[in-house]
């Protein structure tokens, strides 16, 4: 593991009791993790090695433990037992155990002897740098055994277990304490296949057919698309420009009827906090604090996906400012985020997706969930028998980058440096929009985090207002714009309730990926095509 930049000094102090402290080196440090390891478990990474959270935590017993949600499991979710045979290979460990129970092929037959990786060196992340002074990695077949790395191509294209590799899971965790550190004892991490598989494990943990799903009312589309052929209906909550309203969730359901709704009251609340998809709207640290009150008043779960969270942005000034500078220490980086739900969850009662998606790279098919130790064990019976877990290559591949190139340090590095091209992006769209979108008809608000712009276009403004359904005019807006060659999303695409007619007009940019003049060429073009709609 090269050396990261260390946080201040280097050094943490830690409380031992209300009298006594001692110190550690920082948790970012290669020391800081040598001498955090050290109090560890050995590591058990062997092939389909049985792993866990608790393997790599710090103990603390002065922690709650996490609520029991028995009540809330769905019926699929409880009828769940242990794979007999992941089960088994606990026993793989045993020092002269010959194996002839489980399906485990030998290496022998992996056609894959060697890979090479090409990875930025700390601080050096621009493609062209990375070319020039890149660190090229090697994974060997059998690195483990050889005694080079813990993780090793026999091992890791190999069956894994449902936690996912230990070797991945011990980074992941560690990740997950530093940054986030959830009051309550006995939380876990699970390596996912992504938060969309993540998604919709959790909802069929939980969810009945004929239930209700507590989300924002423009909520991301593949969510709602895996809930509703499981015959789960929406129940959107209100918006505003720093996302959920928990006022409104509140009222929800203060006045559910059963009765009425045909179905028992709502206790699965689905958010996306940090740079909402399709609003952009993230939430505050006071309005998380609401939202999570409300939970625990109404016994919710909150499903806290969050794949933009390392996408908080500076803040925009206006058209021709000064770009504020981005953080230039770990601490700095740190105190800037906004806490998370997990970090603010003393019950247990928030899941926690977290992806390596937006931040390293969507095709890699890796996140992780964090979630209670019952929970956790209820979505480990559900991999075991559909993903599994995530491809190693995959696993082994961010092994390498994240744990023996990077360390945690060098990570927070990497995502300081996102977090400024990211800003970047984003500045250059939202100039382009006080340049071409016309503001008398077109507003916006400067997202705080993420890849989207939230457009609201006002429909009363257009000149058969009253004549025509807002829908028939956005649909011409978006037939405008696509002819004018930009493609652009209808906000209609991300109603959480499809039934209801559209009373407002929305579309959705994104900064994610064209290049400078191209994203302003966009904005011309799409400011041309509602200067053509509504007759300007």
């Amino acid at each position: 593991m090269s050396p990261p930049t260390a946080v201040g000094n280097g050094i943490t102090v830690h409380g031992v009791t209300d009298t006594e402290t001692f110190t550690l080196p920082s948790p970012l440090t290669v020391a800081g993790v040598i001498a955090r390891r050290a109090k560890s478990a050995p590591l058990k990474a062997g092939i389909a090695a049985a792993t866990s959270s608790d393997q790599f935590k710090s103990k603390t017993p002065w922690k709650p433990l996490a609520k029991r949600w028995d009540h809330r499991l769905s019926a699929e979710s409880k009828a769940r037992k242990p794979s007999a045979l992941k089960n088994a290979a606990k026993f793989l460990a045993n020092p002269g155990m010959i194996s002839l129970g489980g399906g485990l092929p030998s290496s022998d037959y992996f056609p894959f002897h060697q890979m090479d990786i090409k990875v930025p060196a700390i601080g050096k992340f621009t493609e062209k740098e990375t070319a020039e002074s890149g660190e090229t990695m090697t994974i060997g077949k059998h690195d483990a055994t050889e005694g080079k790395s813990p993780f090793d191509l026999a091992i890791a294209l190999n069956y894994g277990q449902g936690t996912g590799s230990a070797q991945l899971l011990r980074w992941i965790t560690e990740h997950t304490e530093i940054l986030h550190d959830p009051p309550y004892q006995d939380w876990q991490c699970i390596v996912s296949v992504g938060s969309t598989s993540s998604l919709e494990i959790v909802f069929r943990m939980f969810l009945e057919r004929g239930d209700y799903l507590l989300t924002e009312e423009f909520a991301f589309s593949s969510a709602v698309e895996t809930a509703l052929p499981m015959g789960v209906k929406m129940a959107p909550v209100k918006l505003d420009e720093e996302g959920l309203i928990p006022e409104d969730l509140d009222t929800i359901l203060s006045c559910w009827d059963e009765k009425a709704q045909g179905a028992r009251k709502p206790f699965l609340l689905y958010i996306v906090p940090s740079g909402q998809n399709p609003t952009g709207a993230t939430q505050g640290t006071e309005r998380r604090k609401a939202v999570y009150t409300v939970a625990q008043k109404h016994d919710l779960i909150i499903i806290e996906d969050e794949p933009y969270y390392f996408l908080q942005m500076d803040p925009y000034k206006g058209p021709g400012a000064s770009p504020v500078p981005p953080p230039s220490t770990h601490d700095e980086f740190l105190q800037a985020l906004v806490p998370s739900f997990v970090k603010l969850d003393v019950d247990g009662r928030v899941v926690r997706l977290d992806s390596f998606s937006k931040v390293l790279a969507p095709g890699s098919r890796v996140g992780w969930a964090v979630l209670s130790q019952q929970l956790a064990e209820r979505m480990v019976r559900h991999n075991e028998v559909s993903v599994q877990n995530p491809a190693g290559f995959a696993q082994i591949i961010l092994f390498k980058l994240l744990d023996e190139q990077w360390g945690h340090g060098g990570y927070l590095d990497w995502l300081i440096h996102i977090r400024t091209e990211y800003t970047s992006r984003r500045n250059v769209l939202l100039d382009a929009c006080h340049k071409y979108l016309p503001e008398s008809i077109v507003s916006w608000a400067p997202p705080a985090a993420g890849m989207f712009l939230w457009l609201h276009i006002d429909g009363s403004k257009h000149p058969e207002f009253g004549k025509r359904s807002l829908h028939s005019i956005e649909q011409e807006i978006f037939q405008t714009a696509v002819e004018n060659k930009v493609l652009i999303s209808p906000g209609s695409w991300f109603s959480a309730d499809r039934n209801v007619e559209i009373n407002q007009l929305f579309f959705r940019a994104t900064f994610a990926a064209a290049q400078a003049d191209a994203m302003a060429e966009a904005i011309k073009r799409f400011g041309a095509a509602i200067a053509q709609v509504f007759k300007l």
